[in-house]
């Protein structure tokens, strides 16, 4: 078993998992939308991008371009959520959560291409 592998691919499904939690539920509802998870998932996603570094493959490539737009997504979601809460005259509003919510949808499609990625490398891997 290889731990660079497994480690890998621990990032990516944690980053996928940790989206999709964010994204459930109302858009324009805060209360449905944790920030701390928000955080998490950048965070995760973050590491998952620095992680994606080393490939030099094609396959490898696309991880970084999907890696990268859900993160630039997150960090995006996180700008708007910042800036609804703390700058706004106006607060969080829904309008404003559906923009976060928006841009996390965003990152999630990334993920779930990235996961896909994952699992079609793993299943056309071949032991030499």
């Amino acid at each position: 078993m290889n731990l660079e592998k497994v480690v890998f691919g621990f990032f990516v499904l944690l980053a996928a998992t940790l989206n999709f939690g964010f994204f459930l539920g109302d858009m324009s509802d805060p209360e449905l939308h944790n920030s701390y998870e928000l955080f998490a998932a950048v965070v995760v996603n973050l590491i998952a991008t620095v992680l994606k570094f080393g490939d030099r493959t094609q396959i490898g490539a696309v991880h970084l371009a999907t890696s990268l737009v859900a993160s630039l997504q997150l960090i995006a979601a996180a700008l708007v959520w910042t800036y609804g809460s703390e700058v706004s005259a106006g607060g969080m509003d829904g309008e404003t959560m559906a923009a976060v919510v928006s841009l996390s949808g965003g990152a999630l499609l990334a993920n779930i291409v990235s996961v896909v990625l994952l699992v079609v490398e793993t299943v056309s891997f071949q032991r030499r």
